[in-house]
């Protein structure tokens, strides 16, 4: 596994990439708040099989591409990004890998550019339609979904709760489902100036309804969801399937929480594998 960079516009992305330059393009995606690191397992196992596996710290987290507007982190931007890590690969094509926010994004990057994907599959995260409308219903997702609100708060509330003693309310968020030397490379990372605020914009830049356009799916798809996920519940996993129209599988992991790229990739893994491997030889 190598570090590089990627030029996308006017900003500069750091990424880590495994795997052959003449494999397959598989792109992946963090969520908040998690680096491209958290795919550590999933990158060696990808670049076993022979696939270019690259991950990026995305805008906010990497140190040249944290701009100051909110509105500068709308999902439309984040779409463009991923986009230009593919172009700036040279990839036409390639798949698409990404938990937790990253899954929002690469949920309105299939609906809006499917001919770019040759696979997609989310961790974690379920249809931005399928979320909303869990949102609105009679589960308990809304309840689950407060911390959203409070993340939106102005006058940098949330940075200032997280980061209090010694950052103790950010450390709490991995619930101690990562391998602490990751959560204390996380909280490090995060406790930099500006680094927490780039990743909290992203949930500023949403509508005040926490509606994030996506349309029907229409290229092959993997969902993996925990059930024992605190923040995204079964009711908006399992609506999911009625906004994909492709090829699609949704596989509930008894037992797993939220962090699934780091603390249950030995499950991932192989999913992810027949996956890609179901669509590469058509």
């Amino acid at each position: 596994m190598t570090t590089t960079q990627l030029t996308v516009g006017p900003y500069t992305f750091d990424a880590l990439t495994a795997g052959p330059d003449s494999g397959e393009l598989v792109l992946l995606l963090h969520g908040f708040p998690e680096f491209a690191d958290c795919w550590t397992a999933e990158l060696q196992a990808l670049a076993e099989a022979g696939y270019r596996a690259v991950a990026v710290d995305q805008r906010g987290y990497s140190p040249a591409a944290r701009p100051d507007a909110v509105t500068d982190y709308a999902v439309e931007e984040l779409v463009a990004d991923a986009l230009g890590f593919a172009d700036a690969l040279g990839a036409p094509t390639f798949h698409l890998v990404a938990h937790d926010w990253g899954g929002l994004v690469a949920w309105a990057l299939a609906a809006t550019h499917p001919q770019r994907l040759r696979t997609l599959s989310v961790l974690s995260t379920p249809h931005p339609s399928a979320l909303y409308s869990a949102l609105n219903g009679e589960g308990d997702q809304q309840e689950r979904s407060q911390y959203i609100r409070h993340f939106r708060l102005p006058g940098q509330v949330a940075e200032q709760g997280l980061l209090a003693d010694d950052a103790a309310g950010l450390r709490a968020v991995y619930r101690g489902a990562l391998p602490q030397h990751l959560i204390e490379s996380n909280v490090a990372r995060l406790s930099e100036p500006g680094v927490l605020t780039g990743g909290l914009n992203w949930y500023r830049a949403i509508s005040e309804d926490l509606l994030i356009p996506a349309g029907e799916i229409t290229v092959p798809t993997l969902f993996v969801w925990g059930t024992e996920d605190r923040a995204l519940g079964r009711e908006a996993a399992e609506l999911t399937a009625q906004h994909v129209s492709a090829p699609y599988r949704f596989v509930a992991l008894e037992g797993a929480g939220h962090w699934l790229p780091e603390a249950d990739a030995e499950r991932v893994v192989p999913l992810l594998l027949a996956h890609l491997a179901g669509r590469s030889t058509d």
